[in-house]
């Protein structure tokens, strides 16, 4: 089951459970980037009605924005884990012959550039919402100050966690121009 039609539950299950190895940083820089989201959006919701800084408009919004990027957070939460397991399928190839080592060398570069790809969005993901979660520090209900400064440093995690997963993978992949690509893009988060 694992990595087949999974959903973002059954992933954190994963997460908690020490004893499996499936799933790990990539998909949980995704899950802290949904929780980042939805603390945000409380505060945004609790900050509507009151002169804070933006109108109810503008509050609606953010909300609308944090939900649909919460969405995507739980997707990469998934993916992350069915690109790993690309991974480990591409190193079960066999690689008797030059010709299966070939297969295999390919399978596995092709594996890890996936396996780049989607902690990379991930990063870039919790880099949209720390942005946000900064902006709303200064117009938002300074009741929910700690909550909102927990989004913030969640996402701040996350893009930590991503550019790591990115550097990680990185070694599957042998051609140097796509290697540079990936470098350049966490090197700007």
């Amino acid at each position: 089951m694992i990595g087949e039609n999974m959903n973002y539950k059954e992933i954190f299950d994963l997460i908690l459970d020490e004893n499996d190895f499936t799933v790990g940083g990539g998909s949980s820089s995704a899950i802290v980037g949904a929780m980042a989201c939805g603390l945000m959006g409380m505060v945004a919701n609790l900050s509507k009605g009151k002169d804070y800084g933006y109108s109810d408009k503008e509050y609606d919004d953010i909300i609308k924005e944090l939900n649909e990027t919460k969405a995507n957070f739980l997707q990469g939460a998934v993916d992350d884990n069915k690109v790993y397991m690309l991974i480990v399928n591409a190193y079960k190839l066999p690689k008797s012959s030059e010709e299966e080592k070939e297969i295999r060398r390919k399978a596995i570069q092709n594996a890890g550039v996936e396996a780049a790809k989607v902690p990379l969005s991930n990063a870039l993901l919790n880099k949209k919402v720390n942005e946000i979660g900064k902006k709303l520090l200064e117009k938002s209900n300074p009741a929910c100050i700690t909550d909102l400064q927990a989004g913030v440093d969640l996402s701040h995690i996350g893009i930590n966690m991503g550019k790591s997963n990115v550097k990680a993978n990185l070694p599957l992949i042998k051609d140097e121009k796509i290697v540079k690509n990936f470098e350049e893009e966490i090197k700007n988060l």
